[in-house]
């Protein structure tokens, strides 16, 4: 996959100013500076607890920060995310699409209809009456991805959406989530190097829940970085 034409930036949607996150004793973040404009492709990258999850939760409204400034300028309803293993309801695979919709107002008759608008999209119109729970790991990503969808978020949130996933499941969901991501503004977490460079058009690097990095993509693949970012990046800090 090619990686896509930059976007044009807007205005800010998300700003931290010192921003610290903790979970009792756990110091998920430390000192936060960072700042999100409508448009973007940011990709959160770092070792494991390195705080990218932390950080991605606290973007979408599910934890509270405990120090610093916190703005953003978009709705709950306006943003979705993708979790690494989403939760699937013991319903069909239309009806774990549809609720999300009912839940946002939508009549059930309307959310059932888009809903299978939104499986067509990622090609699982055809399992649309299974019970989401049988899927494989590929097909439940693309099942988020379809819910996501569907809501026609202004921002997309993703933690890690094809870690888990074998090979060809991994560039079908990549697939998808670039094109869902046309238009919005995307900011997710991944491992994977090579998916970075095809979807971000910014690299932040994160180290023990602070910020190491923050660049564009192609300067913190080409130029000089950090020490630790770099050994990241070289695969000898995991």
């Amino acid at each position: 996959m090619k990686s896509a034409a930059l976007p044009e930036v807007g205005a800010p949607l998300f700003s931290l100013h010192g921003v610290a996150l903790r979970f009792g004793k756990v110091q998920a973040l430390a000192g936060i500076n960072l700042e999100i404009a409508t448009g973007e492709r940011v990709a959160l990258i770092g070792a494991n607890g390195s705080g990218k999850s932390s950080l991605l939760r606290l973007l979408h409204g599910l934890v509270p920060h405990s120090a610093g400034v916190f703005l953003s300028s978009v709705s709950a309803a306006s943003q979705a995310m993708l979790f690494q293993r989403p939760h699937m309801l013991r319903a069909s695979v239309r009806n774990n699409v549809a609720l999300a919709l009912w839940l946002q107002g939508a009549s059930w008759r309307n959310a059932k209809h888009e809903a299978t608008i939104a499986l067509g999209r990622v090609g699982l119109a055809d399992l649309a009456g299974r019970n989401a729970r049988t899927l494989s790991g590929g097909q439940q990503q693309r099942m988020a991805l379809a819910r996501a969808w569907a809501l026609h978020p202004d921002v997309m949130l993703l933690d890690e959406p094809t870690a888990s996933l074998d090979p060809t499941a991994k560039r079908d969901v990549e697939a998808l989530i670039a094109e869902a991501a046309r238009g919005r503004t995307l900011v997710f977490a991944s491992h994977n190097l090579g998916q970075v460079k095809r979807l971000a058009s910014r690299v932040v690097y994160l180290e023990h829940g602070r910020v190491v990095a923050d660049l564009p993509v192609h300067e913190f693949f080409r130029g000089p970085l950090p020490e630790e970012a770099r050994l990241f990046v070289k695969g000898e800090l995991v």
